[in-house]
């Protein structure tokens, strides 16, 4: 039976379903345990299962990620909250020279079954608590990066994550976890027995004719208000939800840009060198006739600290709206 969760719910429950099928599966993490997580994604769990499988952490990234490796090496499945996305510079060495190398560097012998669980995204927050950094950890070998954009995906993907044997970061967007069931157009609808989305599958969200444009994340709510604007302006759009970074599912993108022939790729991290130029680029390297293309993504500037200059410089309605119509309607 399908219910009406919001997203931070859903992660809990799927979380609570994997530790009762697997006695290897521990959280750890700042706040975890007896707070239920900063945005409740982990409510209940150190009720369920004990102090010693919800274990909370002092306030250090570089120990949590430490332990992590160590867990994982002698067979447990550590899924490790670091708070905020932005945090992850502390412990950064950890994560690129241990959780994402161990396995190649040990021809195979060990495996890194870890969740990164984090949050990114713009609420207000400023420069340092407001990134979402998946290009970053994208560029890294030895990463599936993961981003969620509804309640039914955040299940169903944290579930994939949690039995992969490589090492998931699962990057969960702070304004979605503060989202309403009820607010979500599509995908609160959430069934109660566990199940996998596969990681690397995009999601086609809306279907239309004139126009692709290929998100992830919080952008996928503002993309969808911004193509339902588009239809009454005459412009059908087929929205894509990518679902993850890494892999990054471009046959779907590809077949959309086929019938539509324009791709617009909107990104809340940032433009240079990141996901809006590499999807671009494998588009056209897979062959498909592409008469225009676009990237709407946040500039090469920190995120500003007063909400109304962040919202003049991260993706939303409004400026998706704008792009989507230009693209189409330019010469």
């Amino acid at each position: 039976m399908a219910r009406n969760l919001n997203l931070s719910q859903c992660i809990a429950e799927s979380l609570k379903l994997e530790m009762e099928r697997d006695d290897s599966v521990v959280v750890l993490g700042e706040d975890v345990g007896k707070q239920g997580g900063v945005f409740g994604s982990t409510r209940g769990l150190q009720k369920s299962f004990g102090a010693t499988r919800v274990l909370d952490t002092p306030i250090s990234e570089t120990a949590i990620t430490g332990m992590g490796v160590g867990l994982a090496m002698e067979g447990y499945r550590p899924i490790l909250e670091i708070m905020f996305v932005d945090f992850m510079g502390v412990c950064l060495d950890q994560i690129y020279n241990a959780i994402a190398k161990n396995h190649y560097m040990s021809g195979g012998k060990v495996r890194m079954p870890i969740v990164i669980k984090t949050a990114g995204g713009c609420i207000g927050s400023g420069a340092q608590h407001s990134q979402c950094l998946w290009g970053t950890f994208a560029h890294l070998p030895g990463l599936k990066v993961v981003a969620p954009s509804n309640p039914f995906d955040a299940k169903g993907l944290m579930a994939a994550a949690i039995v992969s044997d490589d090492p998931v970061v699962f990057i969960e967007h702070k304004k979605l976890l503060l989202t309403r069931a009820e607010d979500f157009p599509f995908g609160s609808d959430v069934p109660q027995e566990r199940y996998e989305i596969p990681i690397g599958k995009a999601s086609v969200v809306l279907e239309g004719s004139d126009l692709t444009i290929a998100t992830l994340s919080g952008t996928v709510l503002s993309s969808y208000a911004a193509a339902k604007r588009l239809e009454k302006e005459g412009i059908s759009a087929e929205l894509i939800d990518l679902r993850s970074v890494v892999p990054l599912d471009v046959e779907t993108v590809s077949a959309s840009v086929a019938k539509t022939g324009k791709l617009l790729v909107v990104d809340e991290d940032y433009l240079s060198f990141g996901l809006s130029a590499e999807l671009v680029t494998r588009v056209l390297e897979s062959g498909i006739e592409m008469k225009k293309f676009g990237r709407h993504a946040v500039p090469d500037v920190p995120i500003p600290g007063a909400v109304t200059l962040e919202e003049a410089v991260v993706p939303g309605e409004e400026s998706i709206f704008v792009a989507a119509q230009r693209l189409v309607r330019s010469e």
